[in-house]
């Protein structure tokens, strides 16, 4: 019986398009970005962003030394930033009433870049004014120091919110994030390119 749901950010409720941060960092004159990072995999300074090891100076710093040219704080941030593309308000919109069935709390790998970036697009987008309050507790990968697909994320999370995890079903559009929750005994569904969440039978 599930009585929690942990929902993945990206792919879920704001659409993505990492071909968009490719495309600008190409411009920007960086032959290799697309070996850096995918939906699926990250080179070091990625993790290192998304665990919050290095700040965004330092990783600004160090993408300037990947692309061996001078690049301004602000290129590089918006480059980044690329990606990040529109809500999908429907589905933020369903979480209103699906609170009242479930416990919802979100698992995100992200950044302080992003995380500003996305912050302050939500309200001008949707009229909402907290991505967090939709959550009994959001964990952001930069503020927790942990990223999924690692093990001791999920560990991490059942744990900070006492949560049995037969009783937990984590939803993510990544594949690769999946088998670890489902070791630990988590339910989990691929939430597919055309699938939305309040479309989808296992929540309704």
């Amino acid at each position: 019986m599930i009585q929690n749901v942990i929902f993945d950010f990206g792919g879920v409720f704001l659409n993505l398009d990492f071909n968009r941060s490719f495309s600008a960092f190409e411009e920007l004159g960086f032959k290799n970005i697309r070996e850096l990072f995918t939906q699926y995999s990250a080179a070091p300074i990625i993790r290192e962003i998304e665990i919050g090891v290095i700040t965004p100076d330092e990783f600004y710093e160090g993408m300037r030394k990947i692309a061996g040219r001078p690049v301004t704080d602000e290129q590089l941030r918006t480059a980044w930033n690329a990606m990040l593309l529109d809500y999908r308000k429907p589905s933020l919109d369903f979480l209103i009433p699906l609170a009242d069935q479930y416990n919802l709390f979100l698992l995100s790998n992200t950044n302080r870049i992003h995380h500003e970036h996305f912050s302050k697009t939500l309200q001008d987008e949707t009229g909402y004014a907290s991505l967090e309050s939709f959550f009994t507790k959001a964990w952001f990968s930069h503020e927790i120091h942990r990223r999924k697909p690692d093990l001791t994320t999920y560990e991490f999370v059942l744990d900070n919110a006492g949560l049995i995890a037969a009783e937990t079903l984590f939803i993510d559009d990544s594949y690769t994030n999946l088998p670890h929750a489902k070791e630990l005994g988590m339910q989990t569904h691929l939430l597919l390119q055309e699938e939305r969440i309040e479309n989808l039978e296992i929540l309704q």
